[in-house]
């Protein structure tokens, strides 16, 4: 529960959203958003952009008071019913959090609180797009829970990935950090990369 200066700011929060709501159409653009969001076959990568796009779609305060509004826990929702703010928009709130608040909460949980990796495996493949032959990678990773995971995309995907994860990791490595057998092997990649690159360029 909130304590007397909590409530005071939680229903000072609760005016300014409602304010934000009352603009011409920010109901049903909003209604709409959350609807995209939860019926997207990206849902989780929806989510982690959704309180911004609320910020962009409401206003920086107004956008964020929403997220937490929707999945804050019951006995602190309730008190939205005290503050005087227009039937229609109340309403709209108590359809949104029993319609899209607990996938939001689970969804913003599992990605402040990320599953690890404990094994991973990675596979390569050819597919025919558009008449062409078209290098693909087939990444799968396994959760801790054993579920795993399955992404498929284009050779260029994987290897800017990659630039990625060298680029963010190297500046932190020690000689803990990587093992001289998985070094090696990435030098040797690499090597092998630049040799066809090369052969290409001299035919």
């Amino acid at each position: 529960m909130l304590d007397h200066e909590e409530q005071f700011l939680f229903k000072e929060e609760i005016l300014h959203l409602a304010n934000a709501l009352s603009e011409a159409g920010a109901l049903d653009n909003v209604e709409d958003l959350l609807t995209d969001v939860i019926t997207s076959p990206r849902f989780d990568s929806e989510v982690f952009t959704l309180e911004r796009s609320l910020q962009v779609m409401l206003g920086a305060r107004a956008g964020s008071t929403l997220v937490g509004l929707l999945t804050v826990s019951p006995e602190v929702f309730d008190q939205v019913a005290e503050v005087p703010i227009a039937p229609e928009v109340h309403e709209r709130l108590v359809a949104w959090r029993a319609r899209f608040g607990l996938a939001i909460d689970n969804a913003l949980n599992f990605l402040n609180n990320p599953d690890g990796i404990q094994g991973h495996n990675f596979s390569t493949q050819v597919a025919l797009v558009d008449d062409r032959r078209v290098l693909q990678g087939r990444l799968t990773l396994v959760r801790y829970n054993n579920e795993p995971q399955f992404f498929v995309a284009d050779a260029n995907v994987f290897y800017a990935l990659i630039a990625d994860l060298l680029e963010r990791l190297g500046p932190n490595t020690d000689d803990e950090t990587v093992d001289a057998e998985t070094l090696g092997r990435i030098r040797d990649a690499l090597a092998l990369i630049e040799r066809r690159q090369l052969a290409r360029e001299r035919s």
